[in-house]
């Protein structure tokens, strides 16, 4: 564990001032009054919202290293919130999609300005599309 009073190198400073800064965004978090989500929670969130889709119980649970039912019980919080929603596979009727909502992304966006109150979403998206484009033409 990094004791804050003994940081001595650079790559102790930038540990020190991301935990300073996630510190600051758990207790903003707090004050916010949004709901209270457990570390599952928040990661099944994390993981529908930031990576590619699909997403599936299966995939979740497999991402997590937990059973299909821890999931589940996930799921059923943040369906209830109406943060995710589960979508049947029509091809494969055992299987189940983790889909976005637009409150989930709400609180998403609420919990990055947290994190960073300038950060602008749709800033972002055009940056990484300009960034992107310009990998794939080789600019």
């Amino acid at each position: 564990m990094i004791d804050p009073a003994r940081i001595t190198c650079a790559s102790e400073i930038a540990v020190g001032e991301t935990m300073s800064a996630w510190m600051g965004t758990l207790i903003n978090y707090v004050h916010s009054g949004q709901p209270d989500l457990t570390n599952r929670q928040m990661a099944v969130l994390m993981i529908v919202y930031f990576l590619p889709a699909p997403h599936t119980v299966r995939g979740l649970a497999a991402q997590l290293r937990v059973c299909k039912p821890v999931v589940t019980r996930v799921l059923n919080k943040l369906g209830a919130l109406g943060f995710l929603r589960r979508q049947k596979d029509l091809s494969d009727l055992r299987s189940i999609f983790v889909e976005r909502t637009p409150q989930g992304r709400a609180f998403i966006e609420d919990l990055i300005k947290l994190w960073d109150p300038g950060y602008n979403l749709e800033v972002r998206a055009e940056s990484l599309r300009v960034v992107s484009e310009r990998r794939d033409t080789g600019r």
